[in-house]
């Protein structure tokens, strides 16, 4: 019987150190696989999306861009009211802003005259209506000149008399 239990518990230390084999392989098998999980990958992307959003900011300069399209609103703003001024005058409205040769572009284009706010120290308005226009002509010799940049634009001005 003696005989038999060695043989069993051959057979078992056997068993067991294959079994301990094997899970050291595995273990090793682990260690020596190249590649991150879904979970891994995820997290670095989040990461470097929040680095993207606080640093491009910093490095990228927009206000050029910005200053430009301010000016050429600017410019829009005071070509559209110039024709709601003039169809106001064609229309006969009493209120219509009576523009003629010879006058200040700083005096048409102030709150006074076709818009109904000031530019504002952000911008300056110079030049005159060309003395030759007359009723119905587009005059585009005002010039506005955006203070921080010294951009000029030169919007059309419709003539009412």
């Amino acid at each position: 019987m003696t005989l038999r239990l060695l043989r069993r518990r051959e057979v078992l230390i056997k068993n067991t150190e294959q079994m301990q084999a094997a899970a050291w392989q595995e273990y090793v098998n682990m260690k020596m696989q190249k590649g991150f999980t879904l979970i891994e990958l995820v997290v670095v992307l989040v990461i470097l999306g929040i680095l993207a959003a606080v640093a491009v900011p910093k490095f990228i300069n927009l206000s050029g861009e910005a200053n430009a399209a301010a000016l050429k609103s600017v410019k829009g703003a005071v070509e559209s009211a110039s024709a709601i001024n003039y169809a106001a005058s064609v229309a006969g409205n009493a209120n219509a802003y009576a523009i003629s040769a010879g006058d200040s572009c700083a005096t048409i284009i102030a709150a006074s005259g076709i818009l109904q706010s000031d530019l504002g120290s952000q911008y300056t308005v110079s030049g005159s209506i060309g003395t030759g226009a007359s009723a119905g002509d587009t005059d585009t010799s005002c010039t506005i000149t955006q203070t921080a940049t010294s951009n000029t634009a030169n919007p059309a001005i419709l003539v009412t008399q």
